[in-house]
């Protein structure tokens, strides 16, 4: 069979019409580069929407890939695999929790996640708590689950009926979360830092609300760090920055560096809510992807990437700063570690095709956010050049509206 072109034009012929594909056909990575078929080098500030912590080529986590797969690519849950038990050891010792579920996406984490809530939940004699809830403007996924918690039209309207006892509370809004938790609350599900929703941090006063409501009430408190964790924002977790001590944290993006790799952590409270066959999975936890993901934790840790996060991205908002203020189309700048929100006074995705035309990959989300996720070992040039494209963009912009 003669090999297809790979262009857009291609891909309308083959694909279901789910993603708005950017026009490069990438063949490989160097660091914090991209490049395309044609030798075009791009700098990747959103890393694969935040999966690629590393860049791209670390020979440790290579190393790790070929090593494992030269041994062992499966053998299923069915046995005791070595990358998995040193892969939980390390995430328990991370995060100070009880026990371990390997899956292989976020969106996997978040159904086991809603299992385990109302399994225990059932546990406690109470037959009416089954309410699972989020918050507004929140991303958990797209199975039927996470869907439910997600609750947007955008991703929901057509797939009717949702995962019934499911709700929502307003954003950082306390009020809202007294009226709405209850006896029937199984679990709350939050992001500290909301990442599709357009970084958006919650509030010292609605975390700690939170906690009391949860010693009153006796729900779960899950903490969603899909894209939030892995050090992103200068903590392993998000939730860190606060305090917080959740029931379950569900982990993905990052984590197997590259490959799907997801997990549920939890605490002493919930080692004993699952028993033998009420949920599994074939790939979870696969060891070549273990293998990878106690590489990528271990080179985060050796090579001082959540500091290095936090230093980069105050220089990043510094930088940002500096266009808002001559600038009138940033209207807002919030910046979490390497989690960077730039919200502008038009559609964002504007940005991202003249930023692409550049050779900067930038990502929209919420509509009129540009969002930055670069790689945690981003250096300081590179964020820079990421600044200076963005204030070349803004300026041409300005003079083409000033000469209309």
């Amino acid at each position: 069979m003669k090999p297809l072109p790979v262009t857009q034009e291609t891909e309308k012929t083959l694909f279901f019409h789910n993603y708005a594909r950017m026009p490069v056909a990438l063949t490989h990575g160097e660091g914090c580069w991209l490049v395309s078929s044609d030798g075009t080098r791009y700098l990747d500030m959103i890393s694969g929407i935040g999966v690629n912590a590393l860049g791209y080529g670390d020979k440790r986590l290579l190393q790790a890939i070929t090593g494992q797969a030269a041994k062992l690519i499966h053998a299923s849950n069915l046995f005791l695999l070595e990358p998995q038990f040193e892969l939980a050891a390390k995430l328990l010792d991370i995060s100070g929790l009880s026990k371990v579920f390997f899956a292989n996406s976020g969106t996997e984490a978040i159904e086991a996640a809603i299992k385990m809530s109302r399994k225990q939940a059932a546990m406690t004699g109470n037959n009416d708590k089954k309410e699972v809830l989020s918050l507004s403007n929140c991303f958990h996924g797209r199975t039927y689950g996470a869907m439910s918690l997600t609750a947007k039209a955008k991703y929901t309207d057509g797939f009717d009926p949702l995962l019934p006892e499911t709700g929502m509370i307003t954003f950082n809004d306390v009020g809202d979360l007294e009226a709405k938790v209850s006896e029937r609350t199984a679990a709350v599900f939050i992001e500290v830092v909301q990442g599709e929703g357009g970084i958006h941090c919650l509030s010292e006063e609605f975390l700690a609300r939170l906690v009391a409501l949860r010693d009153r009430f006796g729900f779960l408190i899950v903490a969603d760090e899909i894209q939030a964790g892995c050090g992103r924002t200068g903590r392993f977790f998000s939730y860190m920055h606060f305090g917080l001590q959740p029931d379950l944290v569900c982990l993905a993006k990052p984590l197997g560096g590259g490959l799907p790799l997801a997990a549920v952590i939890g605490s002493e409270k919930m080692a004993g809510v699952f028993s033998y066959g009420n949920h599994g999975t074939t790939f979870g936890g696969n060891p070549v992807a273990c293998a990878a993901g106690l590489a990528m934790i271990e080179a985060i840790q050796a090579d001082g990437l959540m500091e290095h996060a936090v230093k980069i991205g105050k220089m990043l908002q510094g930088g940002l700063q500096e266009l808002a203020a001559r600038h009138s189309q940033i209207l807002d700048i919030r910046q979490y570690g390497l989690m960077i929100g730039i919200t502008v006074d038009k559609e964002a995705k504007v940005y991202v095709e003249k930023a692409l035309q550049k050779q900067v990959l930038v990502n929209a989300t919420s509509q009129n956010v540009i969002r930055l996720l670069p790689p945690l070992c981003i250096s300081a040039g590179e964020a820079q050049r990421c600044i200076t494209v963005l204030d070349e963009i803004l300026t041409e912009e300005s003079r083409e509206k000033a000469g209309q």
